[in-house]
């Protein structure tokens, strides 16, 4: 009796995190290894119930024909339109708040948890292994890359993984050709009348470092929320292209509010006003998606390779 304690003592003390969570006695059998942010992950292969605190990884997962069976209850972008059914997709709390007591309901195989969710990400691995998408401005391509090549092992499907990056990659090449030599841009954010500027190194880098648009001369400084300018500011940094991103638009406010809001003599003595170069980006998929998804990606590719053709 004494041994048979002893070995199921020493059997449970070599598989501790069994013994701390029991989520993973189940998925013991079918795994794989991932990379995620942290490094390499151990998660299961096809898991049945999958649950998403990051939009960038929904986009990845329907752009690989994959299924999930919990979203978070925000507005979300028309890019992603199918998943405001709640009666299919039930609501598992906000990115920045997840509903526990709902995700402990529906047992999940896998969570997957990025960005806006990471400080809640310790707390989340207690009801299931966590896939963490989150994304670091410094390497955004190459982690965009890293989650969808890691969502496309873990659905059995890295052939079409790979068919992402190679469109994402040909799409951002064509914008390359078509923007060289076409002058400085300036990446401008209009928040309810308020006005703040992103240049290289910041949340929105990738324009700079792989898209291949030339910034303005000026070095803007590097924060979360930007730093903020005046109308005055916009004329004599006299960018020659301007890209608006009105944040009122992404989360659901007035559509136009960047528009009006830019409708001022200031504005209008840029050279960018001048010669038609004011493009009002896809709100949703640069804030809201974060350029975080292959369909996101490839709409905004679009979208600059169109107006720099023009």
């Amino acid at each position: 009796m004494m041994n048979g304690l002893l070995t199921r003592r020493h059997v449970l003390g070599g598989l501790g995190v069994l013994v701390t969570m029991p989520w993973a006695v189940a998925q013991a059998a079918e795994t794989l290894k991932v990379q995620d942010n942290t490094g390499e992950v151990r998660v299961p292969r096809r898991p049945k119930t999958v649950l998403v605190f990051d939009l960038g990884a929904l986009d990845i997962i329907q752009s690989l024909g994959g299924e999930v069976q919990g979203v978070p209850n925000q507005a979300v972008p028309e890019l992603l339109r199918k998943y405001r059914d709640s009666a299919k997709y039930p609501q598992i709390g906000s990115l920045f708040e997840p509903d526990y007591e709902k995700v402990k309901a529906l047992k999940p195989d896998l969570i997957i948890a990025g960005n806006r969710t990471l400080p809640k990400i310790d707390e989340l691995k207690k009801f299931g292994p966590v896939l963490d998408v989150t994304i670091d401005n410094q390497n955004q391509m190459a982690h965009v890359y890293r989650n969808i090549r890691s969502i496309a092992a873990i659905y059995g499907v890295p052939e079409k993984g790979e068919q992402q990056i190679q469109s994402i990659e040909a799409a951002i090449a064509g914008l390359k050709a078509k923007a060289a030599g076409k002058g400085g841009a300036l990446f401008l954010m209009t928040n309810g009348g308020k006005l703040s500027v992103y240049g290289p190194g910041s949340r929105f880098d990738m324009l700079y470092s792989v898209f291949g648009i030339s910034p303005t001369k000026d070095k803007i400084e590097v924060s979360k929320h930007g730093q903020a300018v005046s109308f005055e500011y916009l004329l004599k940094a006299n960018p020659d292209w301007l890209l608006v991103l009105d944040r009122d638009a992404a989360i659901g406010k007035d559509g136009d509010a960047a528009k009006k809001l830019l409708d001022n003599k200031l504005v209008h003595a840029t050279k960018a006003w001048r010669q038609q170069r004011v493009v009002y980006l896809n709100a949703a998929n640069w804030y809201t998606l974060s350029n975080a998804g292959p369909a996101a990606l490839k709409e905004n590719l679009k979208q600059l390779s169109d107006a720099f053709s023009a």
